[in-house]
């Protein structure tokens, strides 16, 4: 495959490495971009991975709960200016309590729930010649608890971040915390045995490669993998990792220190793994004025 130059911009972008390295990676990979990563963090030269899960997509994300009863919803518009409108939030508003209210569980199902406007399929298109812009129900949860459990909640940014948690034993304000803490640092699983296994081989081999790659004999290396397999877990598992308000403890131990036990979490960042819109506002506006 060959190695474009937008292929090495978007590595780039991803990986926070050079670009003669970011192109030797491609090179190596056949034009490839996960292989690339991968093969940028085997050599030590990825810097900033986390760049590459920048919002994409503009939009918003809120929760709804009825007693036993939770969805969690996000809902996309072009524009941040769109979804910060007031005909946005209401729409938005208008298909969650409809969602809350039914028994639907699919966002398929979902889309032929009747609102004020036919179905919500119906309303999102009647929304969009109104306002303009393309909007979408790109996803949703339905979440139910049972009654010695509670739920958390918490939107960051005004939606551009939604979290649901569902604890047992605890209170709503431990619920709530836990919230926040997934809300700030980003756990893809809970508990250690949620990550995939194909997931975890794939960290095994590149945590070993960048052992192998730092001159440590493949005994060596072997150990090493398994002392840093313990914090990528406390990276990515919401129960391994440290808890902000207190360091020394883990969300896991907060949460049984409090009585309670960790059920379910439901996170929702804004846009996540969409393609980037590149236009800024200003461009846009003036290629519209053009265009009239």
């Amino acid at each position: 495959m060959e190695v474009t130059a937008s292929l090495v911009k978007d590595l780039r972008e991803k990986s926070g490495a050079g670009m003669m390295d970011c192109k030797k990676a491609l090179s190596e990979c056949d034009g490839n971009i996960d292989a690339a990563m991968d093969y940028l963090r085997e050599k030590g030269l990825a810097k900033a991975e986390k760049k590459g899960s920048r919002i994409a997509a503009e939009g918003l994300a809120n929760i709804y709960i009825n007693e036993n009863k939770a969805v969690i919803i996000e809902v996309n518009s072009e524009t941040d200016f769109v979804s910060k409108n007031e005909e946005f939030t209401s729409m938005m508003d208008e298909i969650g309590k409809a969602i809350l209210k039914s028994d639907v569980t699919s966002l398929e199902d979902a889309l032929n729930l009747s609102v004020s406007e036919g179905t919500i399929n119906d309303l999102i298109i009647a929304k969009t010649a109104k306002i303009g812009e393309k909007l979408s129900l790109r996803r949703m949860e339905v979440v139910e608890k049972n009654n010695d459990e509670v739920f958390g909640s918490y939107l960051h940014m005004g939606g551009k971040i939604a979290v649901l948690t569902v604890l047992k034993g605890a209170n709503g304000e431990v619920a709530k915390e836990v919230a926040m803490q997934s809300a700030a640092m980003k756990p893809s699983y809970v508990f250690i045995s949620d990550v995939p296994e194909d997931v975890l081989a794939r960290e095994r081999e590149i945590l070993k490669e960048q052992s192998l790659n730092e001159g440590k004999p493949a005994d060596i290396a072997e150990k090493m993998v398994e002392g840093r397999i313990k914090k990528f877990y406390k990276e990515v598992c919401l129960a391994e990792q440290a808890f902000i308000k207190d360091g020394d403890i883990s969300v896991n131990t907060y949460v049984t220190n409090n009585g309670g036990e960790i059920i379910k979490m439901v996170r929702y960042e804004v846009g996540e793994g969409m393609e980037k819109r590149c236009e800024n506002f200003a461009e846009e506006v003036m290629n519209q004025v053009k265009g009239n």
